[in-house]
């Protein structure tokens, strides 16, 4: 195919047929069409859009370039979820072990933080010894054992995916619905699943900043996902504030052990409920008994054991990931907490060092912002709304107009 004429089309805002999806997929996951072109294909798309068509075709070719799971006859159910992304959103680390409870298979593929948002593989990384590289005979068979597993993408699972989600990252192209959609389900669909629950985002640190915008994106979701005979369920949830009381990848993994040992946000508790309710097999009360005996727990450590994690580390992993400098972030006058801005705290967090802003950069797992006040508590002034992890004071005097901006207090 001639690439230039494949970007122009799009560009002028052509619709492409499958076969020329097909191409373009095959050529850049070989690598014979180079990353230069691919991006400005992805801003094309970015301003251009797919039409409902087109983007099961890119879905289709993104998930059949490389191999699809085949899992044996007779085994549990397979089931899954996945966040559009949000600003201390470490649901999956307690949902994927809880549904294990259930005997159900959880193949959890994941991905790595884009834009503001973390991302999975970045926060079980934090986890001395993790491997979120496994084979897929090695997933497999911890599947088989266990129930659950959490890993990347392999270089067989969806090869595609994984080099346009590195590059849409750092191109901006991020928050483009059709790029988004292909994404989640090629993935989601290579893992050959029964069931899939979304937590679609929207508000300032979700990449869909409205409501209508989320429920447009959960609409496009479900309808590739049912096109292609998987059942699929949604949830909007807002995300103007950080979900939880952390966000940065030691700090969220520290908030997740709390979860599964009975603790915890009850906001972050809350939804992992509700979310795994709707690919569950047994009832919300029997889930809840299940985060609060130890039952989800001792799947986690399990789990954190089979892929090569040091389990011990768990309830101490602030200790081993601390940043040089605790800082707390004082209320300027005494109020009502009207908003905690989740995008500012997200960028913030990403300035700090818990987030790429290019593909090659490395993730300091210590640092980012704990300690959240919520929304529509009572502060007096000079009171700790949130703590800051920093590794230097230069990053910390950087985002603190950051967060100056992310507070209104009534």
């Amino acid at each position: 195919m001639h690439v230039p004429t494949f970007i122009e089309r799009k560009r002028d805002g052509a619709a492409h047929p499958s076969a020329e999806i097909q191409e373009f997929i095959r050529g850049f996951t070989t690598g014979e069409i180079p990353e230069y072109q691919a991006a400005a294909w992805a801003m094309a798309v970015f301003f251009q859009g797919l039409t409902p068509v087109e983007t099961s075709h890119l879905t289709r070719a993104m998930m059949n370039s490389g191999s699809v799971l085949r899992y044996p006859p007779g085994t549990p159910p397979k089931v899954d979820k996945h966040s559009t992304g949000g600003v201390g959103d470490t649901v999956s680390l307690i949902l994927a072990p809880l549904l294990a409870c259930d005997d159900l298979w959880v193949p959890m593929i994941s991905g790595r933080g884009l834009g503001i948002t973390g991302g999975t593989l970045d926060k079980l990384e934090s986890i001395p010894g993790f491997n979120v590289s496994l084979s897929e005979e090695q997933a497999m068979a911890q599947l088989a054992r266990l129930g659950v597993v959490m890993i990347g993408q392999t270089g067989d699972i969806c090869p595609a995916d994984k080099k346009l989600y590195a590059l849409r990252d750092v191109t901006a192209t991020v928050t483009s619905q059709p790029l988004i959609v292909a994404s989640i389900m090629s993935k989601k669909l290579a893992e050959s699943l029964d069931r899939l629950v979304l937590d679609v985002k929207f508000g300032s640190g979700a990449f869909m900043k409205t409501r209508e915008e989320g429920a447009s994106l959960a609409a496009a979701l479900c309808a590739v996902g049912g096109e292609m005979g998987l059942q699929v369920s949604h949830l909007l949830t807002p995300m103007d504030e950080p979900l939880g009381w952390a966000a940065g990848n030691a700090l969220e993994v520290a908030g997740a052990v709390a979860c599964l040992r009975g603790g915890g946000p009850p906001d972050m508790v809350g939804l992992t409920l509700d979310l795994a309710e709707k690919v569950a097999t047994v009832p919300r009360e029997t889930l809840a008994r299940w985060l609060h005996d130890g039952t989800a727990w001792k799947k986690f450590v399990a789990m954190v054991e089979a892929q090569g994690g040091d389990a011990t580390a768990l309830e101490r992993i602030t200790e081993i990931h601390r940043a040089p400098i605790i800082h707390d972030f004082p209320a300027p006058q005494a109020g009502q907490l009207a908003r905690l801005d989740a995008g500012c705290i997200g960028r913030a967090c990403v300035a700090l060092g818990a987030g790429r802003t290019k593909a090659s950069d490395a993730i300091d797992f210590a640092v980012g912002c704990d300690a959240f006040k919520k929304v529509g508590v009572k502060v007096e002034r000079g009171e700790t709304l949130l703590r800051v992890h920093a590794r230097s004071e230069n990053s910390l005097q950087a985002v603190l107009p950051l967060l100056e901006a992310a507070v209104t207090i009534t």
